[in-house]
């Protein structure tokens, strides 16, 4: 990013790199310490955490470094200042070492995510992150802890909710209106599950279970809540309109974007606020796009002459989103300017509701995003405070009471959480601090 660059060369010219850990070395978080370390100026690794440590160890020496394994933060803490790079199984240990300024969170967990990210805010530290399903969580609750502590609490460019959010930000700062912002899916089926999606997350080197996650729905309800929550957009209705193009065939020829947005346009016409929503089986994909008005007519004169058409919604888009590649834009964002790239504006709008991918018998447990007990839904924060819905970030690891039939929402009185539990605390205090008046103000 323009700007950024600059003052990156800056910081390598006066020897202040920007010094960053990152917890999860799987699939992304490998791919970004490859990037930092390969194409970053004025950025260095300090440390890399895996809760198996060869992982962590491993994404070190594919780029050439060969790390100091330690635990304990005081012992981390020594090493970094003699100037070695950590591979550690001690992510809270990390967390909170001095010689960190910046945390990047890239485990997709729940639980164990909520933990280091409370340590490295209380820490002091900058926390960047790609983790949807915690920030579509408790993402406000953790925004305000970081506000508080003076620090800055990110979702990440590359992934699509920021590509989302520059485009947002770019769009308004034309004088445009932005009234809708939405992702391009390739594929939705909500009963997908790791079995079905084997062969193709082995192709990539990926998670089945993530794999699903994304073609079940339940990767893009979070990635659009968390927008919603950046923006204080909502959804039209449960799920969203997630209008289909391809007749269910991933195969089929992909219409262009702007063919899709008369979709959206009678809900959009009685819309008391933006509203976040996807299409499926329009191109450019994967990108994103953001719908605008203008209300000058002059305005709308030179927009049909730069071709974005007569109206009333103006479609703009990013034709791709580059993930890792993208990752060290957010971190000198948020080190060197204070700015977020995505973070929660206040309390919830929208999260993120557990719905049976089955019928679900008493004693099932649900195991994991993506999996064969439920997939997640887009919902509004209000609807899900009045019906006592259940979310799905905090479902996982859940055991289930009473029958729910397949494709019913779950509401809390269908299971039992575990006990001692982070993310439970966190987002009883979000409910608290957070009341459903301020959301729907």
């Amino acid at each position: 990013m323009i700007l950024v660059d600059t003052a990156l060369i800056r910081r390598e010219a006066d020897g202040r790199p920007i010094r960053v850990a990152l917890v999860g070395a799987g699939f992304q978080g490998a791919a970004i310490v490859r990037q930092i370390v390969t194409a970053t100026r004025g950025m260095q690794i300090v440390g890399v955490v895996n809760r198996h440590v060869d992982a962590a160890v491993r994404a070190l020496t594919d780029v050439g470094i060969q790390p100091a394994i330690r635990t304990g933060q005081a012992s981390i803490e020594d090493a970094i200042a003699a100037g070695e790079c950590i591979a550690t199984e001690d992510a809270i240990g990390m967390a909170c070492a001095d010689g960190v300024d910046v945390l990047v969170e890239v485990t997709g967990s729940i639980e164990y995510a909520a933990r280091v990210v409370v340590a490295a805010i209380e820490a002091g530290k900058h926390v960047v992150h790609m983790n949807a399903e915690l920030d579509g969580t408790v993402g406000p609750i953790l925004k305000a802890k970081a506000d508080a502590a003076g620090v800055i609490y990110t979702f990440s460019d590359g992934d699509q909710p920021g590509v989302q959010m520059n485009l947002y930000r770019f769009v308004a700062g034309l004088g445009v209106k932005p009234v809708l912002c939405g992702n391009i899916k390739g594929l939705h089926d909500p009963y997908r599950n790791p079995t079905t999606q084997r062969s193709f997350a082995e192709k990539w080197g990926q998670k089945p279970a993530m794999v699903a996650s994304f073609a079940d729905g339940t990767k893009i309800s979070f990635e659009q809540a968390i927008v919603a929550n950046g923006t204080g957009f909502q959804v039209a209705k449960r799920g969203m309109l997630g209008p289909d193009f391809s007749g269910g065939d991933p195969t089929a020829p992909l219409v262009p974007l702007e063919e899709t947005v008369a979709s959206f346009s009678d809900v959009l016409a009685t819309a008391d606020r933006g509203l976040v929503d996807y299409v499926v089986g329009a191109r450019p994909g994967p990108g994103v796009f953001v719908l605008g008005t203008h209300d000058d007519p002059r305005q709308q004169h030179f927009l049909n002459l730069y071709k974005l058409g007569t109206g009333p919604y103006y479609c703009f888009y990013t034709p791709y989103h580059l993930c890792h590649f993208e990752v060290p834009t957010s971190i000198a964002r948020a080190a060197l300017f204070g700015d977020a790239v995505l973070a929660p504006i206040g309390g919830p709008r929208v999260g993120v509701i557990a719905v049976a991918k089955m019928d679900l018998a008493p004693e099932t447990v649900i195991s994991e995003l993506g999996g064969y007990e439920a997939y997640g839904v887009a919902e509004n924060s209000d609807v899900i405070d009045a019906e006592n819905l259940l979310p799905l970030g905090l479902a996982l690891g859940a055991k289930v009471i009473r029958p729910v039939l397949k494709d019913r929402a779950l509401v809390f009185d269908d299971i039992l959480l575990p006990e001692g539990r982070l993310i439970d605390l966190l987002y009883a205090e979000q409910r608290n601090r957070f009341s459903s008046e301020t959301r729907s103000s």
